[in-house]
């Protein structure tokens, strides 16, 4: 099924619709918000099998994946509300007056507010926890913003279903018009509208650099300004360091055949390059890994458009000096390989494959230190500690990074450990990247590339804090206050006062 691309004319009255709803929704208890939010849970859950299916059809993603990747949604959505009610993430502060104090000092109280519409891009390869009701729309809906989501092209009918879930419920609860919209726009000129578009006040987008970047320069080339969270990938390094991989080579390779492989490789958190120092133990993992990546069957990708993507991604990346190949699937395609599949590495299969080069190639070729989505790894292979801890030095920012270590290795190469703690916003001991828990701790994001800022991620309650804006209240009477800094805390949520976190009342 298509859908018409919204004109300028639609996308304006959207704006409009979302900037009329933000002046209300802006008011809405906690509590309000919450319910609502459990209310879109409820949808979700009731789209039953048929939201399934078409997901399934739209994306050869398989039904158990799915059916997992909504219960994580459901998830998101009644965590997030629980956080939003409870109201950690509003950093409510209060520092009392002292009159006698010379100058006197005023009474100032702090808080988070909500920033305005917030314009969410579904992604390709989450369907539902990154896109039409994903995370960026629940943490949206927890700031007090309303959301106007863009549907990603290759899941259109998914995103609608899951669209119309959301109106039944904002209907539900006497939601104002306007809290939640959907678009549909298979150009970049309906993205371009969006981020451009006055009214619009924060973006949060789950893709390619290219796609994050462009946006990213949209919303800093406006008369105003806006942040743009955008989560844009990540070769997610491995660093294996040497008593480690002596001690465990052959379980290090089965566990990374896997994690590469996972998902046919289609995962922001997919390890993309493993590094480690030259030696008869990563002579042993090389070989290890090669042979399970030669079992690995290729399996469908999402869309063809990903699929062509990764043959040309990786062709390139074996094209360049010094990269040789190691191993690649020799196994026959999956069974549910659509027909058009012609061969192994053809149409919509991904064919598992692992390269390897040195250090100093990577230390002097960009290209090798790019993202290739999909069932892809290259391992580095450094002529000693040294070039390892400059490789480190070298890479950009990632999402993820991993020592594979004993204590020992961790003390005694504290430098390096430094070196990748400084480039990523998850540090990883001895597992693997792939898998993001949904917790308060989690850090989905890291320096750019990895995301546009560091200091957010898209996972986790804290996500609500991107959507929102500290607004200081210095003087007002305790009458005309937000319940959230009255002196009796009628909401009895965690506040610092006077420097104290507390939930009893300002005396």
């Amino acid at each position: 099924m298509t859908y018409k691309d919204f004109s300028a004319e639609e996308i304006d009255a959207v704006m409009q619709e979302a900037w009329d709803a933000f002046h209300l929704y802006r008011k809405f208890s906690l509590k309000q918000r919450a319910a609502f939010m459990k209310a879109i849970a409820v949808e979700l859950e009731n789209c039953g099998d048929a939201l399934i299916h078409t997901a399934m059809s739209e994306t050869n993603l398989p039904e158990a994946r799915l059916r997992g990747e909504r219960a994580r949604t459901i998830f998101q959505l009644n965590s997030y509300a629980d956080a939003c009610e409870k109201a950690d993430w509003l950093a409510a502060s209060i520092d009392t007056a002292i009159p006698d104090k010379v100058p006197p000092k005023p009474d100032i109280r702090k808080m988070l507010v909500p920033l305005g519409p917030v314009v969410v891009f579904g992604a390709s390869n989450f369907p539902f926890a990154y896109s039409t009701a994903g995370g960026d729309t629940a943490s949206a809906f927890a700031a007090g913003c309303p959301v106007i989501v863009k549907a990603h092209p290759a899941h259109a009918q998914t995103s609608e279903i899951v669209a119309n879930a959301i109106i039944s419920a904002a209907e539900k609860c006497d939601m104002p018009k306007g809290i939640f919209a959907h678009v549909h726009g298979a150009g970049f000129e309906v993205g371009k509208a969006l981020v451009m578009h006055p009214h619009t006040k924060a973006v949060g987008f789950t893709g390619s650099y290219t796609g994050g970047k462009q946006l990213f320069d949209w919303g800093n080339q406006r008369k105003e300004p806006i942040p743009v969270f955008a989560e844009m990938g990540s070769v997610n390094p491995v660093f294996l360091m040497p008593e480690k991989l002596t001690a465990s080579a052959n379980e290090i390779a089965t566990m990374y055949a896997g994690s590469i492989t996972l998902g046919v490789g289609q995962f922001c958190t997919n390890p993309g390059i493993i590094i480690g120092v030259e030696s008869e133990a990563l002579q042993t993992f090389v070989h290890d890994l090669g042979k399970a990546i030669q079992k690995t069957a290729p399996a469908v990708m999402l869309h063809e458009g990903i699929a062509a993507a990764y043959k040309k991604n990786k062709d390139n990346a074996l094209l360049q000096d010094d990269v040789h190949l190691v191993a690649e699937s020799e196994t026959s395609a999956a069974a549910e390989t659509p027909s058009s599949v012609t061969n192994p590495d053809g149409g919509f299969a991904g064919l598992p494959t692992i390269a390897t080069a040195t250090g100093q190639a990577l230390l002097n070729n960009p290209v090798l230190h790019q993202e290739v989505f999909g069932p892809y790894a290259i391992i580095i292979r450094c002529k000693d500690m040294a070039e390892m801890i400059e490789v480190a030095k070298n890479l950009e920012g990632q999402l993820t990074s991993t020592l594979m270590a004993t204590e020992n290795d961790i003390i005694n190469n504290d430098t390096l450990v430094e070196a990748v703690k400084n480039i990523c916003g998850r540090f990883i001991l001895n597992s693997v990247p792939t898998g993001v828990e949904v917790c308060l701790s989690m850090q989905h994001g890291g320096p750019f590339p990895a995301s546009t800022d560091a200091r957010f991620g898209s996972v986790g309650a804290d996500g609500i804090k991107r959507f929102a804006r500290p607004i200081a209240f210095q003087n007002w009477s305790n009458n005309l206050l937000p319940d959230e800094l009255k002196d009796e805390n009628p909401l009895n949520i965690w506040r610092t006062v006077n420097n104290e976190l507390t939930r009893a009342a300002v005396l």
